[in-house]
């Protein structure tokens, strides 16, 4: 059982990327990996996207989701989890907008407002990305990004950017 007063249940929005070896199986594999996290539990997964790269434009195209699930986990805690997962994927951090095997991140904890060395919530960029937003949109309508606004209006804004659901 999730939750309990003294380890109160939160609500995370993870988002995931890869565009280098076989990307559909990578986000498929952490999406599997993200459902086993301890003291947390999948509440809903999006469609598959495929995006193309923002900022370094010469890399392959990007698959792109987004995740919703329930933990006790603080976010540092989850944090270092994903970023043991993007470790097993083999992720390399060189350069921002790298290639990569995987990239997660968290989008939104609750409502919680963090600005951290490696820690920033919201994500200071999802409101910018239609390869987050759409995604987002699609589990969770409703959504409202602290700050910025709707998932709705916030997606309208990124109409210039290139975006194609995957089929299953």
């Amino acid at each position: 059982m999730l939750g309990s007063i003294l380890n109160p249940i939160f609500q995370v929005f993870i988002a995931l990327g890869s565009n280098l070896g076989d990307p559909v199986s990578q986000v498929r594999r952490a999406l599997d990996e993200i459902a086993t996290l301890p003291e947390s539990s999948l509440l809903a997964c999006s469609s598959l996207y495929r995006s193309t790269p923002v900022g370094r434009r010469d890399q392959p195209d990007f698959i792109n989701a987004v995740v919703q699930i329930e933990t006790v986990l603080s976010p540092h805690v989850l944090l270092k989890a994903l970023l043991e997962i993007e470790q097993i994927h083999g992720r390399v951090r060189r350069l921002p907008n790298d290639p990569r095997t995987l990239d997660l991140d968290i989008l939104m904890y609750d409502e919680l407002e963090c600005n951290e060395h490696g820690l920033i919530l919201p994500h200071p960029r999802m409101y910018q990305r239609a390869f987050v937003l759409e995604p987002l949109m699609e589990i969770a309508k409703d959504c409202f990004i602290p700050g910025h606004g709707t998932v709705a209006e916030l997606l309208a804004a990124c109409s210039e950017q290139q975006l194609e659901r995957e089929q299953n």
